[in-house]
């Protein structure tokens, strides 16, 4: 029989990215919901940081659990649970009129739900449907968060003020069940023998080292260096995501040019990942990894001093072009390093430590307003955490054998 010309990976990799696109646009168009949600339910900014903040916790408690059920499961099981979960707790939101059932539906359960339709939780199939294009394939993943931030963003921003955000969640929930369920069912295969054909490259029966244990990697040190690295990743973009717009109005920002200005950085980034992807093939990846750190650092002390349009869309795009970069590269270098068959749990793992950046970033945002009456305190924060986070990067191995061989270090 003759060979297929087109890789059905590839069909696996535009569906997922398209789910992490309205999944992930939800989360990082939190800055654009913020002052309406306040305001409708009487909630102050500490208070409804605090939620957010506890929503980003649980978020990186359903990572792992999420890594576990892909491993268990498969990754269509992973993906009907959490679609069902999105649905149920975003309209559950919008008919919420007190602290406790937002914080319940809105802080946890939508938690829950985003985390198992989420980049994280797709990278065990596309690591397990790649090798040789591995890292174009997850970077190109990665694209689907960005593109979120890009056209969510906007699309909210839009809608809110016309029909408010209840009716704007509402009708997301409606849109995200029309796509997401059929995704489920007749692309997200886990299994070759799930396809009706053999004209497939048989990269998903790739061998794996057996010998590998979870114990053994926690006791190595690029696994701790990746997870302070997507540490200070959770903490800047949720900083950004809850609190980017709130903080440009403050400065004298209309809402629709700070929502721009916010999602010019995702625009950037979809375009920007695949430099960065084909890029990963020829520099060394950590390397660029210190670079999408450093940039950001020095992004984020730019971005809240901007004064002007001109600024803030130069920050923007300047910003866009390392934005997508530290998930992806984590993503790619832990597989480098352990092998594709702990991969969904150790990403699980260290998308853990992003969330509890998360946490405090989108919480430290609000108290610090609330208290200090400036947003510098807490994006300088974020500037310097990533620095250090660059630095960290660059100290990251060049190349390490599978961890049976290093556990000892």
């Amino acid at each position: 029989m003759m060979r297929s010309p087109w890789y059905f990976g590839w069909n696996i990799v535009i569906a997922a990215s398209l789910l992490t696109l309205l999944s992930s646009g939800l989360r990082m168009s939190m800055s654009v919901f913020f002052l309406p949600i306040a305001n409708d339910l009487g909630f102050s900014r500490s208070v409804l940081s605090g939620i957010i903040a506890i929503g980003m916790l649980f978020s990186g408690i359903a990572t792992p659990i999420a890594g576990y059920l892909e491993g268990k499961y498969g990754t269509r099981f992973v993906l009907i649970l959490g679609s069902i979960i999105i649905i149920a707790s975003t309209v559950w939101s919008a008919n919420s009129h007190d602290y406790w059932n937002f914080f319940l539906s809105f802080g946890i359960a939508l938690s829950f739900g985003t985390s198992f339709v989420g980049s994280v939780s797709f990278t065990p199939i596309v690591a397990r449907w790649f090798i040789k294009r591995r890292g174009l394939a997850l970077f190109i993943l990665s694209t689907g968060s960005m593109a979120g931030m890009a056209v969510m963003l906007p699309v909210f921003a839009f809608f809110i003020p016309i029909y408010g955000w209840q009716t704007t969640l509402v009708s997301f929930a409606v849109i995200f069940m029309i796509m997401a369920l059929p995704i489920a069912f007749f692309i997200m295969k886990d299994n070759q023998s799930e396809i009706a054909t053999s004209n497939i490259d048989p990269v998903i029966n790739q061998k794996t080292d057996d010998s590998i244990k979870l114990m053994d990697v926690l006791k190595t040190r690029p696994f701790w260096q990746l997870s302070f690295g997507l540490f200070t990743c959770g903490f800047s973009m949720n900083l950004l995501g809850t609190h980017g717009v709130p903080m440009l109005v403050d400065h004298g920002f209309d809402s629709i040019t700070s929502s721009n200005g916010i999602g010019l950085i995702g625009l950037v980034a979809i375009f920007s990942t695949l430099v960065l992807g084909y890029l990963s093939y020829i520099v060394q990846r950590k390397n660029i990894l210190m670079m999408v750190y450093l940039i950001r650092g020095l992004g984020f002390i730019a971005l809240v001093l901007a004064s002007s349009k001109w600024q803030l869309f130069t920050i923007a795009a300047v910003g866009g072009l390392v934005w997508a970069g530290a998930l992806s590269l984590s993503g790619i270098i832990t597989a480098d390093i352990y092998g594709v068959k702990l991969v969904g749990l150790l990403s699980g793992l260290t998308y853990f430590f992003h969330q509890v950046g998360a946490m405090i970033g989108s919480w430290l945002g609000g108290w610090a307003y609330d208290n200090l009456h400036n947003h510098l305190v807490a994006f300088g924060t974020a500037s310097i955490l990533l620095l250090m986070a660059a630095v960290t990067a660059y100290f990251l191995p060049k190349q390490l054998p599978l961890v049976a061989k290093h556990a000892k270090q």
